[in-house]
Protein backbone atom coordinates (compact mmCIF):
# COMPACT_ATOMS: atom_id res chain seq x y z
CA UNK A 1 0.00 0.00 0.00
CA UNK A 2 2.88 2.33 0.65
CA UNK A 3 4.23 2.05 -3.58
CA UNK A 4 -0.02 3.36 -4.54
CA UNK A 5 0.59 6.20 -2.18
CA UNK A 6 3.90 7.74 -3.01
CA UNK A 7 3.08 7.14 -6.37
CA UNK A 8 -0.35 8.99 -5.76
CA UNK A 9 1.41 11.70 -3.66
CA UNK A 10 4.46 11.74 -7.23
CA UNK A 11 0.87 12.08 -9.60
CA UNK A 12 -0.62 14.80 -7.31
CA UNK A 13 2.72 16.82 -7.89
CA UNK A 14 3.27 16.48 -10.77
CA UNK A 15 -0.60 17.73 -11.41
CA UNK A 16 0.57 20.86 -8.99
CA UNK A 17 3.39 21.73 -11.50
CA UNK A 18 1.26 21.65 -14.54
CA UNK A 19 -0.99 24.00 -12.77
CA UNK A 20 1.54 26.31 -11.02
CA UNK A 21 2.47 26.48 -15.14
CA UNK A 22 -0.91 26.94 -16.34
CA UNK A 23 -1.67 29.88 -14.17
CA UNK A 24 1.64 31.29 -14.08
CA UNK A 25 2.60 31.23 -10.33
CA UNK A 26 5.85 29.95 -8.24
CA UNK A 27 5.36 28.27 -5.33
CA UNK A 28 6.20 31.67 -3.24
CA UNK A 29 3.33 33.21 -4.34
CA UNK A 30 0.84 30.79 -3.72
CA UNK A 31 2.16 29.71 -0.55
CA UNK A 32 1.53 33.28 0.57
CA UNK A 33 -1.72 34.03 -0.55
CA UNK A 34 -2.60 30.34 0.74
CA UNK A 35 -0.88 31.68 3.89
CA UNK A 36 1.02 28.61 4.27
CA UNK A 37 4.83 28.10 4.67
CA UNK A 38 6.62 27.65 1.07
CA UNK A 39 7.96 24.39 2.23
CA UNK A 40 4.48 23.01 2.57
CA UNK A 41 3.86 23.51 -1.35
CA UNK A 42 7.38 21.90 -2.47
CA UNK A 43 6.87 18.65 -0.19
CA UNK A 44 3.50 18.31 -1.85
CA UNK A 45 4.90 19.15 -5.58
CA UNK A 46 8.14 16.84 -5.07
CA UNK A 47 5.67 13.75 -3.50
CA UNK A 48 7.53 13.58 -0.45
CA UNK A 49 3.63 13.51 1.34
CA UNK A 50 0.46 14.00 0.90
CA UNK A 51 -1.00 17.24 1.82
CA UNK A 52 -3.89 17.31 4.46
CA UNK A 53 -7.20 18.90 3.78
CA UNK A 54 -5.92 22.54 4.89
CA UNK A 55 -3.18 22.41 2.90
CA UNK A 56 -4.84 21.40 -0.22
CA UNK A 57 -7.43 23.99 0.46
CA UNK A 58 -4.51 26.90 1.21
CA UNK A 59 -2.71 25.30 -2.37
CA UNK A 60 -6.23 26.05 -4.12
CA UNK A 61 -6.55 29.36 -3.05
CA UNK A 62 -3.30 30.11 -3.44
CA UNK A 63 -3.87 29.65 -7.40
CA UNK A 64 -7.48 30.70 -7.49
CA UNK A 65 -8.84 27.41 -8.28
CA UNK A 66 -11.05 25.04 -6.88
CA UNK A 67 -9.37 22.16 -4.57
CA UNK A 68 -11.35 19.72 -7.29
CA UNK A 69 -8.57 20.77 -10.15
CA UNK A 70 -5.74 19.60 -8.00
CA UNK A 71 -7.07 15.97 -8.34
CA UNK A 72 -7.80 16.33 -11.91
CA UNK A 73 -5.57 13.42 -13.07
CA UNK A 74 -5.98 9.82 -14.11
CA UNK A 75 -4.53 7.35 -11.41
CA UNK A 76 -4.58 3.26 -11.50
CA UNK A 77 -5.74 2.09 -8.31
CA UNK A 78 -5.17 -1.43 -9.89
CA UNK A 79 -1.51 -3.22 -9.21
CA UNK A 80 -0.57 -6.04 -10.56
Amino acid sequence: MKEIRKEYYIKFGENLQKLLIKHQKDVMTVASIGKIEPKQVYRVLNGDHGASLGTIISIAKGLDIQPKELFDFEFNLEKE
